[in-house]
C-alpha cells in the first residue's frame, strides 16, 4: 500500500525511529513521503515538547532548555539535517565550478563555511527557543513548530525543481512531489503554526513566520539551482534547519 510505504519511508528517513523497511520505494512513494513529513516527524515534536515540559518542571533555565531541545532533535535525526546544512554551505562557497562544489558536498570534510552556517543557524534556533519556552504553553508550541518546519521538504521536492545529480539519497525525492501534495503539506503547517501561536498568545506572528519560511526556502532553492544546476539531499537538510530557525524566531515575537 503506497500510503504505508510512504509513511515508513518518511519516518525512517527523517527520524531515528526504527521502522520496518517500505515494501517498495519509487518516485511516487518518495513524493508522498515528503508530503507526509510534517506528520511523520511527530515523534520529534513529542520529544521536543517533553523536553520543554520537563525543563519547566525542574526550573531549568530557558537557555539550557533550548539547547536540550536542539540536542534531542539532533539525536532524533542522527544530526542528518545539520550535516546537510554544513555541506550545503561548504559547497556554495567552495568554487565557481558546479562540479567542484558538488564534489565538496559529497566527500569533503566540514569546512569554515559549514562551521559558520551550523553555528549561526543553531544560534538563531536557540535564541528563538529561549524566548518561546518562557511561555506557559511553550511545550505545545515547540512540538508543533518542529512538525511544521518539515513542510519545507514538500516545497523543496515539488515537481519542476531539478536534481543536481542523479545519484544520492535525495535524487529520488527531488521533483517527486505533485503540486497539490506540496500545497496540502503547507496547509497542514499553516494549521500547526496557527495553533502554536495561539498557545503562546497570538497566531499571527507564527503564521507570518511560515510565510517568511517559504520565502527563505525558495531563496535557498533558487540559489542552489543557479549555482549547482539543481539541489541535492544536503540542500533538503539545510532547508529543514533554516525553516525551524525562522519559525521559532517568529514565534519568539509573540
Amino acid at each position: 500500500m503506497i500510503l504505508r510505504d510512504a509513511w515508513l519511508l518518511a519516518t525512517g528517513t527523517l527520524t531515528a525511529v526504527r521502522v520496518p523497511p517500505p515494501g517498495r520505494v519509487d518516485r511516487s512513494v518518495a513524493g508522498l513521503a515528503m508530503a507526509l513529513a510534517p506528520l511523520a516527524v511527530l515523534p520529534l515534536g513529542l520529544a521536543a515538547a517533553l523536553v520543554v515540559l520537563v525543563g519547566g518542571w525542574i526550573d531549568l533555565p530557558p537557555l539550557a532548555t533550548a539547547y536540550v531541545v536542539l540536542l534531542a532533535l539532533a539525536l532524533g535525526t542522527r544530526a542528518f539535517h545539520w550535516d546537510g546544512l554544513a555541506d550545503t554551505a561548504d559547497g556554495l562557497t567552495a568554487s565557481y565550478s558546479a562540479e567542484r562544489s558538488l564534489e565538496v558536498m559529497r566527500t569533503g570534510p566540514v569546512g569554515p563555511a559549514g562551521v559558520v552556517a551550523v553555528v549561526l543557524v543553531a544560534g538563531l534556533q536557540v535564541a528563538g527557543l529561549t524566548a518561546v519556552v518562557r511561555h506557559e504553553h511553550a511545550w505545545w508550541a515547540v512540538g508543533l513548530l518542529v512538525c511544521a518546519s518539515r513542510a519545507c521538504l514538500a516545497l523543496a521536492c515539488v515537481r519542476g525543481v531539478p536534481a543536481a545529480r542523479v545519484e544520492g539519497l535525495g535524487a529520488m525525492h527531488i521533483g517527486s512531489v505533485p503540486v497539490v501534495l506540496a500545497v496540502s503539506s503547507l496547509l497542514v503547517s499553516v494549521v500547526a503554526v496557527a495553533l502554536a501561536g495561539l498557545g503562546l498568545g497570538s497566531a499571527w506572528p507564527a503564521v507570518a513566520g511560515l510565510l517568511v519560511m517559504v520565502a527563505a526556502v525558495l531563496a535557498l532553492l533558487l540559489r542552489c539551482v543557479r549555482r549547482l544546476g539543481g539541489i541535492t539531499g544536503d540542500v533538503l537538510g539545510a532547508a529543514v534547519e533554516l525553516s525551524f530557525a525562522v519559525l521559532v524566531l517568529a514565534a519568539s515575537t509573540v
